[in-house]
């Protein structure tokens, strides 16, 4: 797939049946490599990528989070999808104005949280958080672009009340989402009632725990599984480990049988 047109088109189609595993790179290696295992699609992580920069999941900026994006397309042909934060914005018209950045990065979708960062009011208020859905969904059919992945982030801020996220969900997918998605929902019967209330449109579930398999989501009707910033932390627990024994035992034994990387990457046509 050479051009964004033809990646959004096969995006699309990956939504349209069945369930697609779409993991999450942190740097372009990462990217790289899981493009060369077969995965289909990519997501950014935006958690990741701060970790990268030795920096918190709240610490990146708007510019270096396009930059970010801008690398990530160019490295791969696969689609890949992106996480956007809250949209670098509350108010809906600057939600339009960065989408519109976003999107020309070559994405072939997006997401916005409706989190406000603030503990005592932890999502933005309904109506408002509608409307940031709108003004997203408007600069996409503006820039042609087709794909918006909504987040409703109660059960990670701290909300997991599953009518209030089933409410939002639906709100949302009215407003213009094409794509519906609850991170850190890990119990199986708020899945489905999340994939009844939201149907016919399609569901992300988040897996960063083995609390299911691919082969029993896709049973349940989730049409796509992303891992988050997981796999990224599962990349930091290797070196970290191996690194503790040196420093404690002095030796070296994790270097055996190591994966030959440059094989993997430098088969990359």
């Amino acid at each position: 797939m050479d051009s964004a047109d033809d990646k959004v088109g096969a995006f699309r189609r990956l939504h349209a049946s069945g369930c697609f595993v779409m993991p999450n790179p942190w740097d372009l290696g990462s990217a790289r490599a899981l493009e060369q295992m077969g995965f289909v699609a990519l997501a950014s992580t935006s958690a990741g990528f701060a970790w990268t920069l030795g920096r918190g999941d709240d610490e990146v900026t708007l510019e270096e989070t396009l930059g970010h994006l801008r690398q990530l397309v160019a490295a791969v042909t696969v689609p890949v999808n992106a996480d956007f934060k809250d949209g670098f914005a509350v108010d809906p018209r600057h939600v339009h104005v960065n989408v519109t950045r976003a999107v020309a990065t070559g994405i072939a979708g997006l997401s916005i949280e409706d989190s406000t960062g603030d503990d005592a009011q932890p999502l933005h208020e309904f109506n408002l958080a509608v409307e940031r859905i709108r003004a997203a969904r408007r600069a996409i059919d503006v820039s042609g672009s087709q794909v918006v992945l909504t987040r409703s982030e109660g059960f990670v801020r701290g909300r997991p009340d599953i009518d209030e996220t089933i409410t939002r969900l639906r709100a949302y997918g009215d407003a213009g989402a094409d794509c519906l998605y609850a991170p850190r929902i890990a119990n199986l019967e708020h899945v489905t009632a999340i994939i009844a209330a939201v149907a016919p449109k399609p569901v992300n579930l988040l897996i960063n725990a083995p609390f299911t398999t691919v082969a029993q989501a896709a049973a349940l009707g989730v049409r796509r599984i992303s891992v988050g910033g997981t796999l990224a932390r599962t990349a930091w627990r290797g070196p970290l480990q191996v690194a503790q024994e040196i420093m404690t035992a002095g030796t070296f034994s994790s270097f055996d049988a190591l994966p030959d990387v440059e094989g993997l990457l430098g088969s990359r046509p």
